[in-house]
């Protein structure tokens, strides 16, 4: 028997917010017919990626095979989405046929445009130049920090949207905390190089962080984009806020690539000017298209793209859609949650959690976690704790803390 040609809900994406929001749905309304568009033989959990290039994770313990997670009650398309013919309810596939649906949802994630910096592509994992957003180079983070002994390791941040915007200051803090514990840290120049204007989006959370930035001597360069690597002469170029460019040599340089929305994504009829699916952010249906729903990296809500926003947005998008369906009443509402555990020294983690205008949504009481300062606790939250909740909560459909309450 082949493949349905048309399903009750079509999930673009088999990553952390499809295979959720497939769980989410199949938890309350199991009759339905689902289908994930997923190619990829492995699932990975990208927050371990940190971990693993500051030598805490192993990379293989990142990764499983897509199988293993996907939802028993769906259809695994093993295929990639190629278009959106959104008006007659049809999704184009790679292998050239197409499927219909009443219901889409579209979490394929973001592209990592390792292109957009000249020279990063062909460097990668070689001459110094390592980045922990991949999983084959996250090893070689870790690689580079035990051999530098002494010289200038670099660290940066492209423009905005990017997932985990905390991601590329934890490689500097893990890093630059094995060299202090290791003793080398007087002979290491650190310096950080964002495109932003501040060190991190939400100001509550600097203070705690400048602290580090100070014990490790880490100098700031604020609106600073990397535009160039030459890995031969180990030579980074910057451009400033005013288009003047700077050059500094490396020993190391930690890349954090530009990112968007993916090719097939940002050529369709779902999206806004910036390329990212249109959606309203409190209810994640499409402003376009009433039978459509985006979560995770990438759609256009303000709100930091992490797995904590993408395990809060799944149940809000799964409650929405059969209410649209008729299949329950009333909506749930997504308030921007996101949370970045930022580790700032090994078993010490700055914990960061907002929503929508960086408004503060902290999940414990301060007495036990106060996101100002380091805390063991949230260190062992983000290492044992948030893969577990990973693996057996949030792909199981299980919505600890994030259950959306209905609004009629």
């Amino acid at each position: 028997m082949g493949t349905p040609k048309h399903f009750d809900i079509v999930i673009v994406g088999g990553g952390a917010a499809g295979i959720a929001t497939a769980s989410s749905l199949l938890s309350r309304a199991a009759q339905l017919s689902i289908a994930v568009i997923e190619p990829a033989d492995k699932h990975y959990y990208q927050p371990g990626w940190t971990m693993v290039g500051g030598g805490l994770f192993s990379a293989a313990s990142t990764a499983r095979d897509t199988a293993t997670v996907m939802p028993s009650g769906v259809t695994w398309i093993k295929l990639a989405a190629t278009e959106f013919n959104p008006d007659n309810n049809e999704l184009g596939l790679s292998d050239g046929s197409s499927i219909g649906y009443e219901r889409l949802v579209v979490c394929p994630g973001l592209k990592l445009n390792w292109a957009g910096v000249e020279g990063l592509e062909e460097n990668l994992g070689r001459n110094g130049v390592t980045s922990n957003y991949s999983y084959k180079t996250a090893p070689y983070t870790w690689e580079l920090v035990q051999n530098l002994k002494s010289g200038k390791a670099l660290f940066t941040q492209p423009p905005m949207p990017i997932k985990c915007a905390g991601a590329p200051q934890k490689a500097m803090y893990l890093s630059a905390d094995h060299w202090h514990r290791t003793g080398t840290l007087n002979n290491i120049d650190i310096e950080f190089y964002t495109s932003t204007p501040s060190l991190f989006g939400v100001a509550h959370y600097v203070p705690a962080l400048m602290k580090y930035v100070e014990k490790y001597r880490a100098s700031l360069n604020f609106e600073h984009t990397l535009s160039k690597i030459d890995g031969d002469t180990k030579v980074a170029a910057f451009t400033d806020s005013e288009g003047a460019v700077h050059e500094t040599d490396f020993d190391m340089i930690h890349v954090c690539p530009p990112q968007c929305a993916p090719d097939f994504i940002r050529q369709s009829p779902l999206v806004d000017a910036g390329g990212w699916v249109d959606v309203d952010p409190e209810t994640l249906q499409s402003r376009r298209y009433e039978n459509v729903w985006a979560l995770g990296d990438v759609m256009n809500a303000p709100n930091a793209k992490t797995a904590a926003a993408a395990r809060a947005q799944a149940p809000v998008v799964a409650t929405n859609l059969l209410e649209h369906a008729g299949l329950n009443t009333g909506l749930g509402h997504y308030n921007g949650y996101g949370s970045c555990p930022l580790t700032v020294e090994r078993g010490k983690i700055v914990l960061a959690e907002f929503g929508y205008g960086g408004k503060l949504l902290p999940s414990f009481p301060s007495w036990l976690i106060d996101g100002q300062h380091p805390s063991v606790l949230a260190w062992l939250l983000k290492s044992k704790a948030l893969p577990w909740i990973y693996w057996n909560a949030m792909l199981k459909g299980r919505e600890w803390l994030v259950k959306p309450s209905r609004e009629a």
